[in-house]
């Protein structure tokens, strides 16, 4: 007798259609996650944070060098603040630590986790730096030569980390800077404001307004340049349609206006999140981490190979 309920492949396909539909809008992990895990593990953790029974944990890769004044680089993961991993950056941790950079991938609270707000991501990374700075003697790192980068809204958040004056924790050590000494920011949100992101539609912009939770332009790194920035690298994806690459030619004129650094590696028919390891046989992975290094190198951070 032949029933009447749909095959194992057809309930396959309707529930694959069903999560398209009731997925939510706005950005996600899935945009920005890598393709295939990374290989990489930290030397270890540290708490360098708690709110309330919350622990907030530094991923550490120690360098085979032992010296005392080693450079740094605490990096951010992307998710749009609604969720994300540390692991996004770990094997570009790996990396930097096999020439020598101490690298902290630093966990932050996020939306779908913590019901957490921009502005509290922003005290987060604000609270990551300055632990790097107010712990530079015991981890052997140079507190001068300390960059912070990320992706997506990882990047947004080491930008504002540089620029937002607003939204420092109460408990951090006023007398700690939270200003990095570089920036390396992979398709950073750098404005939040509407008219920064073209013909992204209304529905999606509200699910972004929704997470920044105040005025956009207080949050909005680009609002925020000027004289004495940290030089700063952006590669971004000149097909970008979650963070329109217009934002990195506007910030980093804004910049050049200001007299600070700026310099913008475009890649021509990359979307968004092009760089991580595991997309397209890692072909944007080794060109961006080729972009990382020589930047690096000219401020003195790497030696030159």
């Amino acid at each position: 007798m032949k029933s009447n309920q749909p095959s194992f492949a057809a309930r396959a396909l309707y529930a694959i259609a069903a999560a398209t539909v009731l997925a939510p809008a706005g950005w996600t992990f899935a945009q920005d996650r890598q393709a295939q895990p990374a290989r990489a593990t930290p030397s270890r953790k540290e708490v360098y944070k708690k709110v309330g029974d919350i622990e907030l944990k530094m991923d550490i890769f120690e360098p085979a060098s032992k010296g005392a004044r080693r450079p740094a680089v605490v990096f951010f993961f992307g998710g749009g603040w609604r969720n994300g991993s540390t692991k996004q950056f770990y094997e570009h941790s790996r990396q930097l630590a096999k020439r020598g950079v101490v690298c902290f991938c630093a966990e932050y609270r996020v939306e779908s986790r913590h019901k957490a707000t921009v502005p509290d991501c922003i005290a987060d990374a604000k609270s990551a730096v300055r632990w790097i700075r107010a712990n530079a003697e015991r981890l052997r790192v140079d507190p001068r030569r300390l960059a912070a980068g990320g992706g997506s809204a990882g990047g947004h958040l080491a930008a504002a980390v540089a620029l937002v004056p607003e939204f420092s924790a109460s408990d951090d050590p006023p007398k700690v800077s939270c200003v990095p000494n570089a920036l390396l920011l992979f398709n950073p949100a750098l404005n939040l404001e509407r008219s920064a992101f073209g013909d992204i539609a209304d529905q999606r912009y509200q699910d972004i307004r929704r997470r920044v939770a105040v005025d956009p332009s207080r949050v909005s790194p680009s609002q925020h340049v000027q004289r004495g920035a940290p030089p700063t690298l952006i590669m971004h994806g000149k097909a970008d349609t979650t963070v329109p690459y217009g934002q990195a030619e506007e910030f980093a004129a804004k910049m050049k206006k200001v007299g600070a650094r700026c310099e913008v590696s475009g890649y021509e028919g990359q979307p968004h999140g092009f760089f991580n390891f595991g997309r397209s046989k890692n072909r944007y992975f080794t060109a961006t981490m080729k972009d990382v290094e020589s930047f690096l190198t000219s401020l003195d951070y790497l030696p030159a190979k």
